[in-house]
């Protein structure tokens, strides 16, 4: 099932641009499936004049399995780099089997969870970019008898696209972004249908 999560107000949802406060308060009507428990975080302040972001954990049967942020940042005057006024910045750290983390072929396997996810929202973009890392972990010595374990980091950034007037609707990349850290974990697809409902761990610090 997806969810609707909670956030935190903070001050960029009263700061800058009509279009960036627009954007902030579309963030809030992304859904979230109820394993995810999201809020907005202190955004950086040196990489654009504007931007909010949120951080994101998915939980299942009260284990932590991954964690994740997204930040969207705002230049009015434009930047040369993102090709567009604003940018996403997308991050999700996610525990994973050691067999799978010693796969040549996760990393590509890892860009394709976060292509595929954009392009299922209707998360219109471009100018995606982005690093995919695996790192596993094993034991030897007096330590062996450890399991091993193995992680992994997806950071990633795109260009959103706007609309005929400037604006920008960040919906559907906040419902990405979610999809993401539950594809990372391993999380099944939710089918087709279900309908959202309230989440009581997303009332969570309200």
């Amino acid at each position: 099932m997806v969810a609707r999560h909670e956030t935190h107000p903070g001050n960029a949802a009263a700061a800058g641009p009509a279009e960036f406060r627009a954007a902030v308060k579309s963030m809030r009507r992304a859904t979230l499936r109820p394993e995810v428990f999201c809020e907005e975080m202190p955004a950086p302040q040196r990489i654009a004049p504007w931007s909010s972001a949120l951080s994101g954990d998915v939980t299942v049967d009260e284990e932590d399995l991954g964690t994740g942020r997204l930040i969207l940042l705002h230049d009015p005057a434009g930047n040369d780099a993102w090709d567009g006024t604003f940018r996403c910045v997308a991050y999700a750290r996610a525990d994973i089997d050691p067999e799978l983390g010693a796969d040549p072929m996760l990393a590509a396997v890892g860009w394709s969870w976060l292509v595929e996810a954009l392009d299922a929202h209707g998360a219109g973009h471009h100018a995606a970019s982005g690093t995919v890392t695996c790192v596993t972990t094993e034991s030897f010595g007096g330590m062996a008898d450890e399991a091993g374990s193995a992680q992994v980091e997806i950071r990633a950034s795109w260009t959103p696209e706007v609309d005929e007037d400037g604006g920008l609707d960040m919906t559907a990349h906040v419902e990405a972004w979610g999809e993401l850290m539950c594809t990372a974990v391993g999380l099944p697809p939710v089918p087709e249908g279900v309908t959202a409902i309230p989440s009581r761990r997303g009332q969570r610090g309200t």
